[in-house]
């Protein structure tokens, strides 16, 4: 039998957070954008290139200006102390986008890691093989948007996300199937991942440590790559999938005060769930930016559109 404890989600907490939010999530918007459609283009131009990483670096981008191009909306119902007034298909196609972001990118930092494992540790095995395809990565990808799709497809039909008489969205009362979910998300979206990140970089860490074909240079630059992925990660998405552990924790074991705890816990949570998407901003800069041949190749784009730009890879 489900546990029913019905409460009130406009009595939460919303001002609290709201100047935090509005300043944050415009930030990423404006920093956001402009980063991922430069590094969509780049990226595109490497796998042109025969580049294999950048087929999961172009598919992080498109996914992240997707769901940055959404983000205006929710700054406008943060603003307006969480008043969804846009209707709630828009609400729905919001809050979907959001979490197909989310997910997406998860599986793609995990390829992206997977990858440079194969090209680092397995380099001799991996040579050649099909695995390391272009034509792999690709299906992969693509493979990775169609199932995280269907998954979050049924978000349509939930009538409970936004009723007629509630102008909150994607902020309803916890029950027991959002409970159950919320834990699943944190095992299968999150625990594990970070089980097979740590692993294949464990190893990555490992391999550089004795391999004698790098010279320093590129030690530290694999190094750096295999950092930066924990460290996206942990920083913006452990948080809010802890939050939705203990949550849905709370929500079994004492279930007379949710709602109590549930207002405690709100700022907190939104907070948590604001700074996730922050892997917006942080994967451009962080997983092409900062390599070599992007450089060059942004440098050549700048020269090309009338900007001066010094040219430090030479």
């Amino acid at each position: 039998m489900g546990i029913s404890r019905i409460c009130n989600s406009t009595d939460l907490p919303f001002k609290e957070s709201r100047e935090l939010l509005v300043v944050v999530y415009s930030f990423i918007f404006a920093i956001g954008l402009p980063a991922n459609c430069l590094t969509a283009f780049v990226t595109l131009v490497q796998i042109c290139r025969k580049n294999i990483t950048a087929i999961y670096l172009f598919g992080l981008s498109l996914c992240n200006i997707m769901y940055l191009s959404t983000l205006p909306l929710w700054i406008l119902y943060v603003k307006n102390d969480h008043h969804w007034q846009m209707g709630r298909l828009s609400c729905l196609v919001t809050g979907y986008i959001f979490f197909c972001n989310m997910y997406i990118s998860i599986l793609l930092l995990c390829c992206i890691s997977i990858d440079h494992y194969k090209a680092v540790v397995r380099a001799l095995e991996s040579r050649g093989k099909c695995f390391r395809s272009q034509r792999t990565a690709t299906m992969v990808t693509v493979a990775f948007f169609g199932i995280i799709a269907v998954i979050y497809c049924p978000v349509f039909f939930n009538k409970s996300i936004q009723e007629d008489n509630i102008e909150t969205c994607f902020e309803t009362p916890l029950s027991d199937k959002l409970a159950y979910y919320n834990i699943s998300r944190f095992f299968l979206g999150f625990l594990i991942p970070l089980g097979l990140l740590l692993f294949t970089n464990y190893r990555i860490f490992q391999s550089i440590k004795t391999s004698c074909s790098l010279n320093p240079d590129q030690k530290a630059k694999v190094r750096n790559v295999a950092i930066a992925i924990i460290s996206v990660f942990v920083l913006c998405f452990a948080p809010y999938h802890f939050v939705l552990l203990v949550r849905a924790t709370f929500f079994f074991q004492y279930p007379d005060e949710i709602c109590t705890f549930e207002k405690k816990i709100y700022t907190t949570s939104v907070i948590f769930l604001c700074f996730s998407t922050a892997n917006s901003i942080a994967d451009p800069f962080i997983y092409v930016l900062a390599g070599e041949n992007v450089r060059r190749e942004i440098y050549r784009t700048c020269r090309m559109c009338g900007i001066h730009w010094p040219d430090d890879s030479q």
